[in-house]
């Protein structure tokens, strides 16, 4: 089975977009593959006359440090991310949940803005680029354009980036600085498809004195259509001395705000309900406590 007619690798954005252009919709980016592939083989995906690899293109493959933002391509893989010491000390909740998107050939292979692009509202580095409230830089129309990484989705598998015109080049990510602290925690099926039942990605910023959170994101996937911030949890947490009480507070908010379907794919209601609190009483203390120690260690990465 011929899966595709022509297969370009170019080396600059500039490149790219005139190879799409030219083969008007008919192309397709392609980086890793892992899904795109196999979409076509099992006929989710029709037959595409050419494929445009990005993973060739030095801007979309790098991760560099630009003052207190580091840029990530997006043609940089999950085991790049993994295998990054600023990203680790600074983004840890991004190395934690690319660390456990499938296994190591999967990783090495499959890109962050593939996970982005198919805008499922599962993808475990989607889910922590929301709480670390990243920007993506996006060629689209011609025109290169930065916007807040919320902004890419517009339902299940639906992106404002479409990957026959335009082109998801990097994101931008604020690093955390001193008193400030990431953490990303999953539960997953342990049988058959590795598909993630929740995902939850923390960021929190604490005040002067190193106790009181000042400033709180939270991402809890999939409970939408969407990727979106969990902002009544957040509320409960800005601006109070972090304790079990406070802790019990969220968690109470969660159950009662947040509502996830039921998915035969993935679990009950009912039970994704419950493992939302499990989540965040994991997740939440962890980020606290790097933020306020400095320390960072990604836990579960490559298990």
């Amino acid at each position: 089975m011929q899966l595709w007619d022509r297969y370009y690798i170019p080396h600059t954005v500039d490149e790219a977009s005139e190879l799409l252009a030219h083969h008007a919709g008919q192309a397709r980016v392609v980086g890793g593959g892992t899904d795109l592939l196999l979409d076509i083989k099992t006929g989710h995906q029709p037959h595409f006359p050419a494929l445009v690899d990005i993973t060739h293109i030095p801007e979309m493959a790098q991760i560099s440090q630009d003052g207190e933002t580091v840029v990530v391509g997006a043609g940089v893989t999950h085991s790049q991310v993994v295998a990054s010491e600023l990203l680790s000390a600074r983004a840890t909740c991004l190395v934690e949940s690319c660390g456990v998107v499938g296994g190591p050939q999967v990783r090495n292979v499959a890109t962050l803005g593939g996970n982005v692009a198919h805008a499922l509202p599962a993808a475990d580095g989607t889910t922590s680029l929301v709480a670390l409230d990243a920007e993506a830089e996006i060629l689209k129309d011609g025109q290169r354009r930065r916007l807040p990484i919320r902004e890419l989705f517009r339902g299940p598998g639906q992106s404002l980036v479409d990957p026959a015109h335009d082109l998801l080049i990097k994101f931008w990510i604020n690093l955390s600085g001193p008193g400030q602290g990431s953490a990303f925690k999953r539960i997953m099926r342990p049988q058959g498809v590795a598909l993630p039942i929740l995902g939850c990605a923390v960021w929190v910023g604490l005040g002067a004195d190193g106790e009181t959170i000042d400033e709180a994101r939270l991402c809890i996937s999939p409970i939408g259509p969407v990727p979106a911030r969990a902002e009544s949890v957040e509320a409960v947490l800005k601006g109070r001395k972090f304790s079990g009480s406070v802790l019990d507070n969220a968690v109470e908010v969660a159950r009662r705000e947040l509502h996830p379907r039921i998915s035969k794919y993935r679990a009950t209601a009912e039970y994704r309900v419950e493992m939302i609190e499990v989540l965040l009483r994991r997740a939440v203390p962890l980020a606290f406590q790097r933020a306020r120690t400095g320390e960072a260690t990604p836990e579960g990465v490559g298990m």
